[in-house]
């Protein structure tokens, strides 16, 4: 039977590991890189930590403020200076901080031949009923189909397929001054980084995008892959990136009449070109692939690209299709990377209905509603770090794998041993072969051995046929 704890105990211990996370990860040390620093008052990362820790604690900062339960709380204006300033760099901060748990916390634990991989795309940053928010506008909606009030919340993240974790993000204003309410703050100055994100705000998303792999390095991440939906299946897309960037392109394609994609020799939409191809038969799940042609790049080499035509599982009848620009990955193979998509939806869905993305305060600055969604995601990251070490065994260090390994080779060669332990007494049953021969048979056997096994029969705990030397 599981035991209440105490509400004191239960924050007393929360409490205690958010100031573990906040010093192993030495967040005070990653905003002082991000220029977020001590002007007057409190420290910024005891401000944050303070953020931080409400939503976990199920408090609001008016609650806890009017309530006076807890002296050492900062005052209201400390809390709205950190948030409404401009020359704070969260984007720099936040990916210093995922560069950090990615690279000592979970590359050790993931093997080279396992994909990692970046997975970008947008989720409704709902504002329904505001009106005066800086650069508020009416936002479509991809989920319903409706125009919402608020922005698109542009997301680059990292997974292994086991963990998810954010890497950078804008708040997408609308590129069309009619869709939009409020405009940019005139006070706000022009060389401040607060300027440059909400210039970027009024982008389209299909360039902003490259704003955001313009700030990671995929190579430190060993991300080889880069997946986005069908919004931005444009072969524009696709060559800047395979072009600019070492990655390679898996995303869902949108029947778009004004696209085409060359086949041989032939230029087709993309419903034309599945009318085209061969079909296989059968209740196949891959109905069929192809190879075709996207664009020239700049060096005029040819971008190739494999589109795999797949079965709607939720409509039999109907076709789904997914492009790679690795042409000589398997076509299960595509379908199957194409999966770890699914990882952003899922941290958008715990964001929003867990760590009060968007609902926890009501701010009028954009450089608020960024301060607060980059403490949403660090949160996120503090859960998801915990959830691996809870769940996967492999994090108590390296230690773990010496000893596997080690233990892995001494029970293949015990039984390798054991084999020839029968084969021998087999042998030497036989009048025909001596035992000499028998010994000289084996010894050709164990010189044919992998190094591997020949290390593991020097331990002493492995006992070698009589006469049979290491």
């Amino acid at each position: 039977m599981a035991t209440i704890l105490p509400e004191n105990q239960i924050n007393q211990e929360l409490n205690s590991s958010v100031h573990q996370f906040f010093r192993n990860q030495k967040l005070g040390t990653l905003l002082n890189q991000s220029n977020i620093r001590k002007e007057s008052g409190l420290a910024p990362v005891m401000l944050v930590q303070f953020i931080f820790s409400l939503v976990l604690q199920k408090k609001n900062l008016y609650r806890t403020l009017e309530s006076g339960r807890e002296p050492e709380a900062p005052a209201k204006d400390a809390v709205y200076r950190l948030l409404n300033n401009a020359t704070y760099n969260w984007r720099k901060f936040l990916l210093l901080l995922s560069q950090n748990v990615i690279t000592q916390k979970f590359l050790p634990l993931v093997s080279e031949n396992r994909e990692r991989v970046l997975i970008l795309d947008d989720s409704l940053y709902s504002r329904a009923r505001s009106k005066s928010i800086e650069m508020l506008a009416l936002v479509h909606d991809h989920t319903t189909g409706k125009f919402f009030r608020g922005f698109r919340m542009l997301t680059l993240g990292w997974s292994d397929g086991n963990t998810f974790l954010p890497l950078a993000f804008s708040l997408l204003s609308s590129e069309k001054q009619s869709n939009r309410f409020q405009e940019i703050n005139p006070t706000i100055d022009k060389r401040t980084v607060g300027y440059k994100r909400r210039k970027e705000a009024v982008k389209k998303s299909t360039e902003a995008l490259f704003d955001l792999l313009d700030d990671i390095n995929p190579l430190q991440l060993c991300a080889r892959t880069l997946f986005f939906d069908s919004w931005f299946a444009f072969p524009k897309v696709i060559k800047r990136v395979v072009s600019e960037y070492p990655l390679e392109v898996v995303r869902m394609l949108k029947r778009m009449h004004r696209v085409y994609y060359t086949y041989e020799g032939q230029k087709y939409t993309l419903t034309q070109l599945y009318q085209v191809v061969r079909k296989k038969r059968g209740r196949a799940k891959i109905l069929a692939s192809v190879v075709v042609s996207l664009a020239l790049d700049d060096n005029e080499k040819e971008i190739r690209a494999r589109i795999v035509f797949v079965r709607d599982r939720n409509r039999s009848k109907n076709w789904l299709a997914i492009l790679s620009t690795d042409t000589n990955l398997p076509e299960e193979e595509i379908v199957r990377l194409y999966g770890k998509r699914w990882d952003i939806e899922c941290f958008f869905k715990v964001a929003k209905s867990h760590l009060a993305l968007g609902k926890e305060f009501q701010c009028r600055s954009y450089d608020a509603m960024v301060a607060h969604t980059t403490i949403v995601f660090t949160r996120y990251i503090m859960l998801a770090l915990r959830t691996r070490e809870a769940q996967d065994p492999r994090t108590i260090g390296q230690l773990f794998f010496l000893c596997c390994d080690e233990l892995e080779d001494i029970r293949f060669a015990e039984a390798i041993l054991l084999v020839l332990d029968c084969l021998k007494a087999s042998l030497t049953e036989e009048p025909i072969l001596s035992e000499e021969m028998v010994q000289s048979v084996l010894d050709r056997v164990f010189d044919n051995f992998p190094a591997f096994l020949k290390r593991a029969f020097h331990q002493p705990e492995n006992q070698f046929p009589s006469g049979l030397s290491a």
